[in-house]
């Protein structure tokens, strides 16, 4: 990035033309000019669109000779987003569809949406300000993808026992038998401008999300009145993206929330991947038929991605028949009948039924551990 603007210290380049001259995705250009401008060693301005142009000053060829790199934890405010979405997006930057690596160290497989990669469209409604509910069965990627999109995130893990206190914070003891306030996850997104993923927002009580609308809307801001009733405002770059199980018990999309979000992505099991990754392709034939049937209504389940990558692991542990009598005991005892007939009619057994303990194996045939050994006169290890 420094090298680019140090070859061209007359242009003002966006992160679309950078985009394109370095062939990385727009996130992770904005990252890397942002870092630049944080250092002092490159300029930012704003043009009348409010997209934001970097420009070479002193120090940026020297920032071009040396790689580094900040130390995990280091976030800073982003840039001002853009106010608006381009109008030919899929002609203003590379595809980027190779896999993504997140910050877990797992691999992301990028998937088309609207004419381009997942992680570039949410990164443009993010610097449009176009909040994002994604919604499909657990097990499809939704977390996957946001965290793919923005290296920044927070999660809020939501269920039917998320407090106020679990977004915005609370007093908690400290070492010194005081208490001090320590701040939540939204407090921290909104004071640092970054991303923050609310995952499945729909288990969440009215109530409780009602904390969170204040700083989606105009004000972009909250008051913490279990602290002093300060004011944390939004700085450039605060982002919601929320996450919904529609078929997981206790969901509930009430209008107040799916009204905050703009757009509203629906996220299935990419079975042709599930191909791709190498997973048997008999199971993978099983996983799309029962998802028809669920789309039919005849079914309310099927496996997704999650499960068909676990079936892949327990095949290689324990072989095809476990993983098989294991792919039925995780389905819901109404649909279990269902996925077996299914199981039975792509793999060609007699007989397939949820993975079984079975009984108790003779002395003799049990492992003994590493390293052990067994005194012919005694009888026990030592």
């Amino acid at each position: 990035m420094a090298r680019l603007l140090a070859d061209r210290p007359a242009d003002k380049l966006t992160i679309g033309d950078m985009a394109r001259q370095l062939g990385h995705s727009h996130g992770a250009v904005r990252n890397a000019a942002l870092t630049l401008v944080r250092r002092a060693e490159a300029d930012q301005s704003g043009t009348g669109s409010g997209q934001p142009e970097f420009r070479a000053n002193a120090k940026t060829a020297a920032a071009a000779q040396t790689a580094v790199i900040s130390p995990p934890g280091t976030h800073s405010p982003r840039a001002q987003r853009t106010t608006a979405l381009m109008t030919t997006p899929a002609a203003a930057t590379p595809r980027q569809t190779g896999p993504i690596r997140r910050a877990g160290g797992q691999l992301y497989h990028p998937r088309e949406l609207a004419d381009l990669p997942d992680v570039e469209a949410l990164n443009r409604l993010r610097d449009a300000d176009v909040p994002v509910l994604l919604y499909g069965p657990p097990g499809t990627g939704k977390t996957s993808l946001v965290e793919a999109a923005f290296p920044d995130l927070l999660t809020v893990a939501g269920d039917g026992d998320t407090t106020v206190g679990d977004l915005i914070g609370e007093y908690t003891q400290a070492d010194s038998g005081g208490y001090v306030f320590q701040y939540g996850p939204l407090v921290t997104a909104l004071a640092e401008g970054r991303a923050l993923l609310i995952d499945d927002a729909t288990l969440i009580s009215p109530m409780v999300l009602a904390a969170l609308y204040p700083a989606m809307d105009g004000r972009r801001q909250i008051q913490v009145k279990a602290h002093k009733g300060e004011i944390i405002k939004a700085e450039p770059g605060f982002y919601v993206v929320a996450g919904h199980n529609p078929g997981v018990h206790g969901a509930v999309l009430t209008e107040a929330l799916s009204s905050r979000f703009s757009v509203q992505i629906q996220v299935g099991t990419d079975y042709d991947l599930a191909l791709a990754l190498k997973i048997d392709a008999r199971v993978v034939r099983v996983a799309r038929h029962l998802a028809r049937q669920v789309e039919l209504g005849e079914l309310g389940w099927a496996p997704q991605l999650r499960e068909l990558l676990s079936y892949q692991k327990t095949e290689a542990v324990l072989g095809t028949n476990a993983a098989l009598a294991n792919l039925v005991g995780i389905a819901p005892v109404e649909d279990r009948d269902a996925v077996a007939d299914a199981v039975i009619k792509a793999v060609g057994v007699k007989k397939i039924a949820p993975l079984p303990l079975g009984k108790q194996l003779p002395a003799s045939a049990v492992r003994k551990p590493p390293g052990s050994t067994v005194s012919a006169h005694r009888g026990r290890s030592r």
